[in-house]
């Protein structure tokens, strides 16, 4: 009997796990079906309500027999919350930058060399250069094996578990050959929009968020971000004698092709032929018709729901390719039509590390100096290492390089690796104290509060325009009186006798000394807002200040209190104060150094405590706009005093006048900033009328660009 009872049991079990098999396998072939004609082919076949409960039918009987999960199921585009380092893996196909040309006459003669050297006439596949990621996919025995970046054109980083999210990246395809496919990821533009608006620090393109996207830790957070990809290119071993065959073999295994394709000859109507029977999607045309290709496309650039930089033309012939063969950086039979852009090419030289007073380190490239929007440009901030990281960035590398907001210069991409073609690593000790670094979020730091570029920095910024401003206290000062070793911190300032330590220095004459004297003795009058910006609380700025002082907060015993009790809540209370910065606030507030710098000032004379005569204001007059200075004047010496009382009532204040810059205050000897403000349509405002505005407390005044006063 109990031989029975087994023997039924195994039989119902085998039955079970039958059916559940034939259950995964059908729910897997249908949400394959699904993904590719919504992905791929553009066209939903079921409703998304559908689509769910078919997909959590297949999730609950994987999870109940991941046993019988398949590599390529469905379910695998949902990614996981596990950690997955992105190992460095060789390429097994030439992963090459290509040539460039920059006009039509440029692309034409290319096109008619190549065909010389081919020895026969060749066709020229036309298609777009999508501004994204490359990716090389590998494929083995009809399975995606490995997902390499560019990297070097050698080396690549895996990021394999990522891309799997990607619905239009096939999981398998029905071939056993070993196959190589090149494609392009992207995020498209409304999807950048939408999420780049939720976004504390946007991004500046969707190419840039897609690269950091591709590149994180955890494959759930990469599938929560529709990427999109676009393939161009296949390696395998086969009968394809041509690029239009290799993209209708790519398409027919379930590839994403990009449509807007053409196909050139020296005739017209061989390429209309030839393109029809690849069963491509596509135009086509002669030669004659490329330069009217290339204006269409520059045209619609800017409708398309993704972005392109340029045009790549290709060799079509496979034979013909094999014959022009490729140089060190290259393929001969490939050409990109680069559009024209707001963009610079230069050569990273070399890449600097810098150490703030917070102790961030942070690396900076130093560039082969070039021309861009008027101004030469020849360092550039790189961030952090994962900024690095998602560049693939190296030294020697040919990059490119733009000004974001028409400002601030940025490194946008690889163009070409360099000799080197290496990855570029933040050193793991500070480059100035030799103290192992910390990496804390994506920033790396410095931990050593003694660290002589963070005692500098620290020094720098109380003395400077944003702290005490004081006078004739430049950084060449600070410098050498730190290589002195009179001035190790903030409070050394009102303990150093001048006269002693500066008498017959080489370039400190009595008249220098006599005015670092006075602009010291001058700073000791600072009111306590001043003095509290000048600590450099991390993220406690003058507006910060302001909002403390007028939330009671306006004494240093008062803040402290709050500190030791560590009553975050009483900060969060106030409005415009987060719970981080009340926790950045507590933290620098209890460190030890903190403490002592800030009872060594209070000794020394310095304001401790908002008084009756410190005025404190609400008016937010000026909100909405954005303020540049230049010249100089009469009642605001030095004139950052007048873009205090700017911020004091709301508006912000920039360097340097741009297409956003609302108004420009101009004394006598505006210069270029003037001109550039009057070519821009900026309002202008002269010292009288500035000071008639900060009088008009109580007025409805103008906030938008272009307004008179």
């Amino acid at each position: 009997m109990r031989w029975f009872l087994q023997s039924e049991c195994s039989n119902a079990y085998n039955w079970f796990m039958h059916d559940a098999k034939a259950e995964i396998i059908r729910l897997s072939a249908l949400l394959t079906e699904y993904q590719r004609s919504y992905y791929i082919d553009g066209h939903s076949q079921v409703s998304d309500l559908e689509y769910d409960r078919l997909f959590d039918r297949l999730v609950a009987l994987e999870t109940s027999h991941p046993e019988l999960r398949e590599a390529d199921s469905p379910t695998q585009r949902v990614g996981s919350d596990l950690d997955t380092s992105l190992a460095e893996r060789e390429h097994t196909i030439p992963v090459l930058s290509l040539d460039k040309s920059y006009s039509a006459s440029e692309l034409l003669s290319w096109i008619e060399k190549t065909e010389k050297k081919g020895e026969k006439e060749v066709g020229i596949v036309i298609e777009e250069k999508i501004d994204g990621i490359s990716i090389v996919l590998y494929y083995e025995d009809g399975l995606l094996d490995r997902a390499l970046t560019r990297g070097n054109g050698f080396i690549g980083n895996d990021v394999t578990e990522n891309v799997k999210t990607i619905a239009s990246v096939p999981l398998s395809i029905p071939t056993t050959a070993s196959v190589a496919v090149r494609g392009e990821i992207y995020l498209p533009k409304p999807s950048f929009d939408k999420i780049n608006a939720e976004m504390e620090i946007p991004y500046a393109n969707p190419r840039n968020l897609a690269a950091g996207t591709i590149r994180r830790n955890k494959s759930r957070e990469v599938a929560k971000i529709p990427l999109q990809i676009f393939v161009y290119e296949g390696f395998w071993e086969g009968g394809q004698q041509t690029h239009l065959e290799i993209l209708s073999q790519l398409s027919a295994w379930g590839f994403r092709l990009n449509k807007n394709l053409a196909y050139f000859h020296t005739d017209r109507e061989m390429a209309a032929s030839e393109l029809q029977a690849a069963d491509v999607a596509g135009s086509s045309g002669s030669f004659s018709d490329l330069a009217s290709f290339i204006e269409e496309e520059t045209a619609q650039r800017a409708s398309l729901s993704y972005e392109i930089d340029g045009l790549v033309a290709k060799v079509n012939s496979l034979e013909a390719r094999e014959k022009l063969g490729y140089t060190g950086h290259h393929p001969r039979w490939a050409m990109a039509y680069k559009f024209e852009s707001p963009q610079a090419e230069t050569v990273v030289e070399a890449i600097d590390v810098q150490v703030g007073r917070s102790g961030r380190v942070t690396p900076v490239a130093r560039l082969r100096p070039v021309q861009l929007a008027g101004s030469v440009i020849s360092n550039v901030t790189l961030h952090n290492q994962d900024y690095i990281s998602m560049l693939e960035l190296g030294v020697g590398d040919t990059v490119e390089i733009s000004r974001r907001g028409d400002v601030i210069p940025a490194v946008e991409r690889v163009l070409e690796k360099g000799e080197g073609g290496g990855l570029w690593h933040l050193p793991a000790h500070c480059p100035v104290c030799a103290t192992p670094l910390v990496k804390s979020g994506a920033h790396t730091f410095c931990p050593n509060a003694d660290c002589p570029a963070q005692v500098r920095g620290r020094i720098e910024f109380f003395a400077g325009k944003g702290g005490m401003d004081i006078e004739n206290y430049g950084p060449e000062t600070i410098a050498f009186l730190m290589e002195l070793g009179v001035l190790t911190d903030i409070d050394d300032i009102y303990r150093i006798d001048y006269d002693a330590t500066l008498s017959g220095a080489p370039g400190f004459g009595e008249k220098k000394i006599a005015l670092i004297k006075e602009g010291v003795r001058e700073s000791l009058s600072r009111p306590f807002k001043t003095v509290l910006v000048s600590l450099g609380i991390p993220e406690l700025g003058k507006k910060g200040v302001e909002v403390l002082l007028d939330a009671g907060l306006d004494s240093m015993e008062k803040l402290l209190a709050v500190a030791d009790a560590n009553d975050t809540g009483r900060l969060v209370s106030i409005k415009q104060i987060g719970e981080r910065s009340a926790e950045l606030y507590i933290a620098s507030l209890t460190e030890a150094a903190m403490r002592r710098r800030i009872s060594a000032l209070a000794e020394l004379g310095l304001s401790m405590e908002a008084t009756g005569d410190e005025e404190r204001t609400t008016d937010d007059s000026f909100s909405g706009q954005t303020w540049c200075v230049t010249g100089s004047f009469e009642h605001f010496t030095p004139r950052s005093k007048a873009m205090e009382e700017v911020e004091r009532r709301g508006g912000r204040t920039v360097s340097s006048v741009t297409a956003k810059t609302t108004h420009l205050l101009a004394g006598s000897g505006g210069g270029s900033k003037l001109d550039r403000a009057i070519e821009l349509g900026v309002t202008v405002v002269d010292e009288e009328t500035f000071i008639s505005l900060l009088n008009k407390k109580d007025e409805n005044l103008p906030k938008e660009q272009g307004e008179l006063f």
